[in-house]
């Protein structure tokens, strides 16, 4: 598998890169929890964090004038291990400058019918509309928040415990709906790429030009399995702080650990960030597509409990 992707975009003349697993700076994303750790340089003492995607020094690599870059790297999220989750995991995240969101899809679709090409069962990619799928499926808009719509059709669904889960936050209305309910039956044989999510869920996506109620944004479905995360990048250093500082009071609120916004990242952006379309795409979860495994452990050599 491996081998095949870095064949393909060897092909596509897209540069391999290597960027650090430590950073100085966490995300702000306030439904990921962070690795940290120590680093001790006498008389100084700093607090560093293990990646949970190398989005920002990727980005950092595409405003000094990489070009069209790739990666293979180790992620790491604390708090998550479950059927599809292990807090180590390895991540494919590649950005192509001069692409949108299309163009993007067109490519993850070519790499997908490359690296099935022997499963014999992965039917040709669809594309869906975030607001179409999710109003087809519940009959709720996913657009304009509705508490007593969205619990009453959680309550009618079997869901009870959606209210005291979610509350009045929009985001995870969305989310606990659209996992319960609608990623079950995504993709089934087939790669679905869920586009144009609601603007609540934009962290580092470009609004779309003609609706600014939705992000350019994708997400990768196969036989109910999310595998993948894109976007139309963001390049507004000023819109990018104001998310992160959004993001940064929601976690004080919640009463989550404090993190810093990634300063780097923001001059990156300032100095110029080409147009360009990036994603990350979980290689162990596609394994586990691949050789049809039930489980994450089966397709990783040890697991965090056998580590």
């Amino acid at each position: 598998m491996l081998q095949t992707i870095r064949r393909f975009f060897q092909k596509r003349s897209v540069l391999e890169v290597e960027t650090p697993l430590l950073s100085n700076a966490g995300g702000t994303d306030p439904h990921l929890d962070f690795f940290t750790t120590g680093f001790h340089w006498p008389p100084s003492n700093r607090t560093l964090y293990l990646q949970t995607s190398p989005e920002f020094a990727m980005k950092r690599l595409l405003a000094a004038g990489s070009g069209s870059i790739f990666q293979i790297c180790k992620a790491f999220r604390n708090s998550e291990y479950g059927r599809f989750h292990n807090p180590e995991f390895t991540l494919l995240e590649w950005y192509r400058v001069g692409y949108d969101l299309n163009r993007l899809m067109d490519e993850v679709a070519d790499l997908f019918i490359v690296l099935f090409k022997d499963s014999g069962f992965l039917d040709p990619p669809q594309r869906i509309a975030y607001q179409d799928l999710f109003k087809r499926e519940t009959g709720l808009n996913p657009l304009v928040f509705s508490f007593e719509k969205y619990n009453a059709y959680a309550e009618n669904s079997g869901f009870s415990e959606a209210e005291s889960l979610c509350g009045h936050d929009h985001a995870l209305w969305l989310d606990f709906i659209f996992s319960h309910r609608i990623q079950p039956r995504l993709g089934l044989n087939s790669l679905a790429m869920v586009y144009g999510y609601p603007a609540c869920f934009s962290s580092l996506a470009r609004l779309n030009r003609d609706n600014a109620l939705i992000t350019d944004r994708v997400e990768l479905f196969l036989n109910g399995v999310e595998l993948g995360n894109g976007y139309y990048e963001l390049a507004d250093a000023k819109e990018q702080e104001r998310r992160f500082d959004n993001e940064i009071a929601l976690r004080k609120q919640k009463q989550y650990p404090d993190v810093n916004k990634d300063i780097r990242l923001l001059s990156a952006l300032a100095a110029g960030l080409p147009d360009c379309s990036g994603i990350a795409i979980g290689l162990d979860r596609v394994l586990m597509v691949l050789s049809n495994s039930p489980k994450i452990d089966d397709v990783l050599s040890f697991s965090i409990h056998k580590a």
